[in-house]
Order: C-alpha cells, then structure tokens, then sequence
C-alpha cells in the first residue's frame, strides 16, 4: 500500500481534491472532533460529483455505533473506534480491495 498523508485540518474540498488527483483507491478519515456525520456524507458527496463514488470511504475515531451503522447506509466503509488495532484496518482494506479487483476481472 502507498499512503498519502495530506495533513491536519483538511477540508472536505481538499480531502476529495487530493484524491482524485492521486487517484486513489482509499480515503482513510480519522475524526476526533465529533463532525463524522458532515464530514463523511461531504466528502462522499464530492468525490460523486467528480465521478470517483468507486473510492472507498473508511476511517475511524469516536463515533458512537448508531452513528457508524447510518454512516455505512449511507455507502462508506466500515468505521473503527478508538484502540482498533492498525491490523484490522489493513486487513479490511484489502479484502475490500481484492473484491474489487475479483468483481472488475
């Protein structure tokens, strides 16, 4: 996997742009500020208005369980809480990955 960290106090503007110009497969969102349900919805908004809704929208932080369950209707990934081991996250990603790449073959 290659990562590309854009830094803190992105806006969603910035989060999508960043994507699709590195065309990228994952945006990974850590939110410890309470806004998951704008932030999240916007940045899937704008990357469907760009014609990139095949990206994969995970992450994770403090957000309460029927928040992650709304979020996952919505159409992101799956979201992780706090202590989450990082091999889970990866594990996740690649499976949601290899599916991919086995529906596209």
């Amino acid at each position: 996997m290659e990562v590309i960290y854009t830094g803190l106090h992105q806006t969603p503007e910035m989060i999508a742009s960043a994507a699709v110009q590195e065309d990228v497969d994952v945006v990974g969102l850590s939110i410890l500020s309470g806004a998951h349900m704008t932030l999240f919805p916007r940045i899937r908004e704008l990357l469907a208005e760009q014609g990139r809704d095949d990206i994969l929208i995970t992450g994770g932080g403090i957000i309460p369980k029927e928040d992650m369950l709304a979020l996952e209707k919505l159409g992101l990934g799956r979201l992780f809480g706090p202590g989450t081991p990082t091999a889970e996250l990866i594990a996740y990603i690649r499976d949601w990955y290899a599916t991919r790449l086995a529906q596209d073959a």
